[in-house]
């Protein structure tokens, strides 16, 4: 029988609000030797997440886009948007100005293979896990599978 999210996953995660300070989500990060944090709202439901890699924006800064001055205009060779959201994220203070507000996530009775799928797919470190309205109730990461898979071979 495959085992499910719910069986695995971190119940009751650590997580932040876009209002937390940023100096507070990075304690937090250092303290608890985790790579990122879900970011809920009032309610509980999941608004974005926060992980290692927003917050290198705080230490790498922004580059600028390449571009072209003609007739004393400027021509950006590439989206001139992308640079404006990586110096938001270099210069936030509150987790909401740095956190990724597009996140996947995955409901608790998913197969594990599922999950698997989609972080291998994804390029992602964790999986938020949402009960039917949206509220977190979990957190799935790498490790928690590779855990699983050992305690299967015993």
């Amino acid at each position: 029988m495959t085992k499910t999210v719910a069986e695995i996953m971190t119940r009751d995660p650590i997580a932040v609000t876009p209002s937390t300070p940023l100096k507070e989500a990075i304690q937090l990060l250092a303290e608890r030797r985790i790579s990122g944090l879900p970011v809920v709202d009032e309610q509980g439901k999941l608004v974005g997440i926060i992980s290692e890699t927003d917050l290198m924006w705080q230490e790498t800064g922004a580059e600028k886009p390449p571009y072209v001055m003609v007739l004393d205009s400027i021509i950006y060779l590439q989206n001139p948007l992308k640079y404006d959201q990586e110096i938001h994220k270099a210069l936030g203070q509150t987790v909401g100005e740095v956190m990724t507000s597009h996140v996947i996530s995955i409901h608790p009775d998913k197969s594990i293979r599922d999950a698997t799928q989609i972080l291998q797919q994804k390029k992602i470190h964790r999986l938020p896990v949402l009960d039917e309205a949206g509220k977190l109730v979990g957190i799935l990461t790498r490790g928690d599978i590779i855990r699983a898979m050992a305690a299967d071979l015993v």
